[in-house]
């Protein structure tokens, strides 16, 4: 599993991210599971995701987030 896949995972367990295209839409994450996940990505790739970045669309696939995590330069 790569990083993000864990931490997804430490966010809800029970869930699995590699068969959505929509976290949000599919009901595996939610906007407090989004709050966790933003700390918990700058944490584990030393950034700081901007406010204006904090936005559905940045947090609703795996592709999406590494899109996400590659405009500040951190890397899976």
């Amino acid at each position: 599993m790569s990083k993000l896949t864990d931490i997804l995972q430490s966010i809800r367990p029970e869930s699995d991210f590699t068969q959505s295209s929509d976290f949000l839409e599919d009901g595996l994450l939610d906007s407090f599971d989004m709050v966790t996940l933003v700390s918990s990505l700058d944490q584990a790739y030393g950034i700081s995701i901007d406010g204006l970045d904090i936005v559905p669309d940045n947090f609703k696939s795996i592709a999406a987030i590494t899109a996400l995590l590659g405009k500040y330069g951190a890397t899976e």
